[in-house]
């Protein structure tokens, strides 16, 4: 070809709008530029957040029950015991019913966070508990049970609904397309438990491979809209995450596609190191997004420590007690607490009116948070657990 057809062609190209196709989706970070990442934030401590409000993420989001003053009031809270972050659920279904009214209340969400210094990791997608979500009013908590009103996301009918599809992409593009470069946000969290059978619900045969083939797509999709902040979505089912071989294949592709890498834990101390510290062989950022249940053995006083000395970032379950019902544990879904409730807590650090369940948790908690990345302060090393560990 000569230089002259070659130019004729380019300029062609050109005029036939080739020039202007779409960027390549960004790649995944690699594990360099996940750990720079990591080494420009604080340690990172937080909650997943629901304000008392709301029994879910439509309740929490829509128009009609949207309460910013009851958030401005509990994001107050988290500053107050040293948090900086907080995980906080989206749902496709807010942004197909009002994109423009989402993305406002996003926007005055960030404010509000930004204004307590926190920066939140959004969750995009959910396959725990209801898998029919509906919009609209959201029915009263159930008495005596544990997150009574919580909806999947996209919910099995849709998952089985190809025809929907686009429409889950647009939402996926359009929230991170829209705060893609805004540093008021931490990260993305694609998809929550992807693999959770919510079998506590009837009908939900046949949704893991549904779920795994989509979120391969919402990896995609997320990376098409170029965000500055990373992805991730959490392992938290099985007992050996470093061996390849021992991972499931939702847990390979929720690592081999995560910038950072997120898990849940809502065990014994030394399970949870044991655990975290087989992530450590991905080389990159450990977030773990759940812990702390305390009559599952998870607690502030055993888990946080832990997470501190090994400098990674923790996001407990749980916040201000409200219509969630999440003081009360799981167990509730086959026995509801309606006469007397667990004399402690299974979730959450405050009563609804700002009281701590325990001070001596906040105290803990705002402790650490103070302190330089990787270092437990001695005083927290001589608290009552830690010295009946120490016994052991």
């Amino acid at each position: 070809m000569t230089s002259a057809l070659a130019r004729l062609l380019a300029t062609a190209a050109l005029v036939g709008g080739l020039a202007t196709a779409p960027a390549e989706a960004r790649t995944r970070w690699s594990a360099a530029e996940a750990n720079a990442w990591y080494a420009r934030q604080p340690w990172l401590v937080g909650a997943n957040f629901t304000p008392a409000s709301a029994i879910n993420q439509m309740e929490m989001w829509q128009a009609a029950t949207w309460d910013p003053k009851r958030i401005d009031y509990e994001l107050g809270l988290a500053q107050g015991i040293g948090m900086n972050t907080m995980r906080v659920f989206l749902h496709d279904q807010l942004w197909q019913q009002d994109p423009e009214g989402f993305k406002h209340r996003i926007d005055e969400f960030l404010r509000i966070a930004h204004a307590h210094g926190i920066r939140p990791l959004f969750v995009l997608f959910d396959s725990c508990w209801d898998p029919d979500p509906k919009l609209g009013p959201q029915h009263p908590p159930i008495p005596g049970v544990h997150n009574s009103g919580w909806v999947q996301g996209p919910g099995l009918p849709g998952l089985r609904d190809r025809s929907r599809y686009p429409a889950y992409k647009a939402y996926v593009q359009g929230v991170v397309g829209a705060f893609k470069d805004d540093q008021r946000i931490l990260g993305w969290d694609v998809w929550n438990e992807p693999d959770n059978p919510a079998d506590q619900y009837q009908g939900q045969e046949g949704k893991e491979p549904l779920v795994r083939a989509m979120l391969a797509q919402a990896f995609d999709w997320a990376r098409d809209a170029d965000p500055s902040q990373p992805l991730t979505s959490g392992v938290w089912w099985h007992d050996d995450w470093a061996t390849a071989s021992k991972l499931s294949p939702m847990e390979k592709l929720q690592l081999g596609q995560s910038d950072i890498i997120s898990f849940h834990d809502y065990s014994w101390p030394e399970t949870f190191a044991r655990r975290a510290q087989q992530l450590t062989v991905y080389g990159r950022p450990i977030i773990c997004t759940e812990y702390m249940a305390r009559g599952n053995g998870s607690t502030f006083d055993t888990i946080l420590p832990i997470g501190k000395r090994l400098n990674i970032a923790m996001i407990n379950w749980g916040f201000v007690d409200g219509k969630t019902q999440t003081r009360l544990p799981w167990d509730s879904w086959k026995k509801p607490y309606t006469m007397d409730e667990p004399t402690v807590w299974f979730h959450e650090i405050f009563h609804a009116d700002g009281t701590p369940y325990r001070t001596a948790e906040t105290d803990l908690i705002r402790r650490l948070a103070a302190a330089p990345k990787g270092v437990v302060p001695s005083e927290v090393t001589t608290l009552p657990a830690a010295r009946a560990r120490a016994r052991r």
